[in-house]
């Protein structure tokens, strides 16, 4: 089973949140019916980035680390590419990691 990290924006209110799931098509459901309490205000919201791991630990390992200040810069970097993609009217491609992860913007398979 795979597990990932994600983070998903919320255009409407110009706000980033992170996860982390073994089902993200269910997980972003969730967060856009309003069944997440952290995120219900917030809504709709979009995923713009994921990566998969094999146990959820590491998933967990990933989000910790997306949290401190290096990993904050990197997800404002990854939210500056989907607004310029998405101002430009571009989908943004998957892009594959150096530790073998995979990260994927919305739509990518």
């Amino acid at each position: 089973m795979n597990y990932y990290f994600y983070l998903l924006y919320s255009p409407k209110f110009k706000r980033t949140y992170s996860g982390q799931t073994d089902n993200l098509s269910d997980r972003l459901i969730k967060h856009n019916s309003g069944k997440v309490k952290s995120t219900k205000a917030y809504k709709p919201w979009v995923l713009i980035h994921s990566e998969s791991f094999d146990s959820r630990s590491e998933a967990m390992k990933r989000e910790k680390w997306y949290k401190t200040s290096p990993g904050r810069k990197k997800i404002a970097d990854i939210l500056n590419q989907y607004l310029l993609a998405e101002t430009n009217g571009l989908s943004v491609p998957p892009s594959h990691r150096d530790d073998g992860t995979r990260s994927r913007s919305i739509g990518a398979d």
